[in-house]
């Protein structure tokens, strides 16, 4: 496996910092990857480990306001104003990127947790760019409950300014996903079983990090933007999505994972495939079943190489 990293100009002339994984041989495919919230793209060297050796390779930005991408914005924010419209382009720009040195080969989308979100935006934009993509430690919940969780995040942005870094925001969106694994080592444990995995989130500096209220708007916004049906009917209902995530993972309590499954076979999306993973948390990637599920993912983007939006689908599965 060979690695690289370089900067990648957004749309706007914004600096994204890119870690890359590939081998020696043309990819079969690429896969182009959204992080998660307070966290960075480089810690996904392992799963660009594993895609290379199954011949594909992996892209992966680092969000604005996260990772090395940070050093040219605020750490926790995307930006001063208009934020969504431009993380979404940011993945639209990433793919521009790939499809410049892979003209031929076949690009998914893999997001995970706040990078599921943008995925999803993204996805209702840019269907005709991908083969398929896949959602991890993603959510679904009603509208109502983001419109109030905005209303909130717009007082604390009147209180404290847009790069203010709330608690009250932070702990009524993460203060309670500990309490089902208590005793506690960390205040990080519901992000995995494996107590190495965790540790190494709380001694990386460029991970678990307050956001900013201007953040938390965006975000809610897009979140408002995303959840009904008829917005998500945007997306090309032949794109193959795979929905993953763990049953004890508090961000979704699993169940709401079925809701967003649901949610885009309403939207008329006819290949859906869901995989929870039974005791798994919220990382499925640094989980100690990390290995089924990398070979699940791996099975996934096979099937849905063998079988492309040209060809009839397979059936749906849950």
């Amino acid at each position: 496996m060979r690695h690289d990293a370089f900067w990648l100009d957004a749309s706007d002339a914004v600096p994204l910092y890119v870690n890359h994984w590939f081998g020696e041989a043309p990819p079969r495919a690429v896969v182009m990857l959204s992080h998660g919230m307070a966290e960075h793209s480089g810690r996904y060297a392992r799963l660009g480990q594993d895609l290379v050796a199954a011949g594909f390779e992996l892209y992966a930005l680092d969000q604005r306001g996260h990772g090395r991408s940070a050093e040219h914005g605020v750490l926790g924010q995307y930006a001063a104003e208009d934020g969504w419209s431009k993380v979404i382009g940011d993945l639209a720009s990433l793919n521009h990127h790939i499809r410049q040195r892979h003209s031929q080969a076949p690009i998914f989308l893999l997001g995970h947790s706040m990078g599921s979100y943008i995925g999803q935006a993204y996805l209702m934009q840019h269907s005709s760019s991908l083969q398929g993509a896949i959602l991890s430690g993603s959510n679904y919940q009603p509208v109502a409950l983001y419109r109030v969780a905005a209303l909130l995040a717009r007082f604390e942005r009147w209180r404290q300014g847009p790069t203010g870094r709330s608690a009250l925001i932070e702990f009524l969106s993460f203060g309670s996903f500990n309490k089902a694994f208590k005793p506690n080592r960390s205040t990080f444990d519901w992000l995995s079983r494996d107590p190495l995995e965790v540790d190494k989130y709380v001694s990386d500096p460029l991970c678990g990090f307050r956001c900013t209220n201007q953040l938390w708007l965006d975000l809610l916004g897009g979140l408002q933007s995303i959840t009904p049906p008829k917005n998500l009917a945007q997306i090309d209902p032949d794109l193959p999505l795979l929905v993953i995530g763990g049953e004890r993972d508090p961000v979704s309590d699993g169940r709401r994972l079925h809701d967003l499954a649901a949610a885009l076979r309403r939207a008329g999306i006819r290949d859906v495939q869901l995989n929870l993973y039974p005791d798994a948390r919220h990382e499925l990637l640094n989980e100690s079943n990390r290995d089924e599920v990398t070979r699940d993912l791996i099975d996934w983007l096979e099937h849905a190489l063998a079988h492309s939006r040209t060809q009839p689908h397979a059936k749906e599965t849950a």
